[in-house]
């Protein structure tokens, strides 16, 4: 197990390096987007992102998230080739024909989508739709063979550009909402187009219509096709409260709860990582009694590691929106521990999808998925009334909880006699009680500003660890390990000195030894 959990660990840590680049450096420049953009231009721009998204996923038709599955059948290197040309090909037609379409139709899509006219920023996300689409298909190839040094590079360079040129088209050529999406957008592009070129022997452009490519793209969508709407319902549940708020409840408010989105992407991006190296992994494991124990060992640790998060941002969330945002932003506080909780139950669905990818029962999905955006459409309509008032961009954090919350019951519903996995319900529950104890009481008791209250609420948050420890959360065998790891640890530091030591000697005198 030990050595499963390292390699999610190292694969996970690599395939964060450009999210938590990425959303290191959107923080620092929050202050500057913020002061170039209104807050209606932000949440028009946030709006026509998550439509890029969700499209992207109705255009994969399923195939990439068919192709890190069916990578694992085989070992055979020709046939791994052949399966990733006829993806690529298959993924690279239908968004080159959906952004034909889109173009032709920028005018009356503005209307539809951003409820004014502009077909210049549909055109902007045009190009997003494409990019954002191959690009996700190229980064799937690295994934399978854990090319992680490849991986960081390639993000590293999009967020380098990316970077670039939306500073110069928001801050210098003042292109506003438009910058934004084509900076994120460009890059991409030119990333797309040097990943094929690294990839050349496994991409192609050509229609899988050969007796073999056929029959491995037929074997792909019947895989697929079912997660297609599952997951076109997850992520509509991810972006309904946004467009919701900015159609029917506010612009203003719409552009508070995109803030709110980036800042909890600090969750996000942690989830993001344990997506992406997840399933490589869980597919690879050959034993169904061995990854069922590491399903649920990854489970447990994955709400440790994510609800400590969770817990920081529920008590730093205003220092963090004063800081980075400007003024007129500061409520998206509000909304932000919330968020950063969706994300968290998010990271746990994907265990669940892991299983119905491995029992090769994907249609089990849609009816879960089903649930939650159903359960988030109505608890939005209930706690953000369109007349007003109500809870806000809380309410819409709070229904996005509730959703997951939902989705989370009905696929162990479904899923528990595909894979018996024994979760580890008690020591689920003693997380959860210690992290939201620690969580609401420091809410509850410390100051909401000034220095006094940061630091008191920065101290507040050892009190995780502490509580673990005296409840003896941690089993003898990780208690024992982790000694090991700190004994380790202090050898390596202690034989670093020393080497430093006989180098500052040597440096002083260096005949000594003559």
């Amino acid at each position: 197990m030990l050595a499963y959990l390292k390699r999610l660990l190292t694969t996970g840590a690599a395939y964060q390096f450009g999210d938590i680049l990425a959303k290191a450096i959107a923080l620092v420049t929050i202050p500057l987007y913020t002061r170039h953009v209104p807050r209606g231009g932000y949440g028009a721009a946030n709006s026509l992102l998550t439509s890029v998204i969700l499209a992207s996923i109705l255009l994969r038709v399923g195939v990439g998230e068919a192709y890190i599955r069916f990578y694992f059948d085989d070992a055979n290197a020709a046939r791994r080739a052949r399966i990733a040309r006829t993806a690529t090909a298959t993924v690279a037609w239908t968004t080159t024909i959906a952004s034909l379409l889109a173009l032709a139709f920028a005018d009356p899509l503005s209307r539809a989508l951003l409820g004014f006219r502009d077909p210049l920023l549909v055109e902007c996300a045009t190009v997003g739709l494409w990019a954002f689409t191959n690009l996700e298909m190229a980064y799937a190839q690295l994934r399978v063979d854990e090319r992680t040094r490849a991986y960081v590079l390639a993000s590293g360079a999009n967020v380098a550009m990316t970077v670039a040129f939306t500073v110069a088209l928001v801050v210098f050529a003042d292109q506003g909402a438009r910058g934004l999406l084509l900076g994120n957008f460009g890059a991409s592009a030119l990333v797309v187009l040097a990943l094929w070129w690294t990839l050349r022997a496994r991409v192609s452009l050509r229609p899988p219509l050969g007796r073999e490519g056929a029959r491995d793209l037929r074997a792909m969508l019947r895989f697929g096709l079912p997660t297609v709407p599952a997951d076109a319902s997850v992520y509509a549940l991810q972006v309904a409260d946004r467009f919701y708020l900015y159609r029917g409840y506010s612009h203003a408010a719409a552009g508070d709860y995109s803030v709110a989105v980036q800042f909890a992407t600090v969750v996000f991006v942690l989830v993001r990582g344990f997506q992406y190296a997840w399933p490589p992994l869980a597919y690879s494991i050959d034993s169904d009694a061995e990854a069922a124990r590491l399903y649920s060992l990854v489970t447990t640790y994955f709400v440790l590691a994510s609800g400590a998060v969770v817990a920081a941002v529920a008590l730093l969330g205003r220092w963090i929106v004063r800081l980075l945002a400007a003024h007129q932003f500061f409520g998206a506080h509000a909304a932000l521990p919330w968020l950063a909780l969706a994300w968290t139950l998010y990271g746990l669905y994907q265990v669940m999808i892991v299983i119905t990818g491995r029992a090769r029962a994907t249609a089990r999905n849609i009816p879960a998925a089903a649930c939650g955006l159903a359960v988030n459409v109505a608890l939005l309509l209930i706690l953000v009334p369109r007349a007003g008032a109500g809870l806000g961009i809380s309410g819409a954090g709070i229904a996005l909880c509730g959703a997951y919350v939902s989705m989370l019951a009905a696929m162990r519903i479904l899923t528990r006699r595909l894979l018996p996995v024994s979760f580890e319900w008690r020591r689920l529950a003693q997380l959860t009680a210690v992290l939201a104890a620690v969580a609401v009481s420091g809410e509850l008791l410390l100051p909401r500003s000034g220095f006094a209250g940061l630091a008191l609420r920065a101290l507040w948050l050892a009190l995780i660890p502490a509580l673990l420890v005296i409840t003896r959360f941690f089993h003898a065998h990780e208690r024992a390990h982790a000694r090991a790891l700190l004994a380790d640890g202090r050898r390596r530091v202690a034989a670093f000195r020393a080497r430093r030591g006989d180098v500052e000697a040597y440096a002083e005198d260096p005949l000594r030894d003559l």
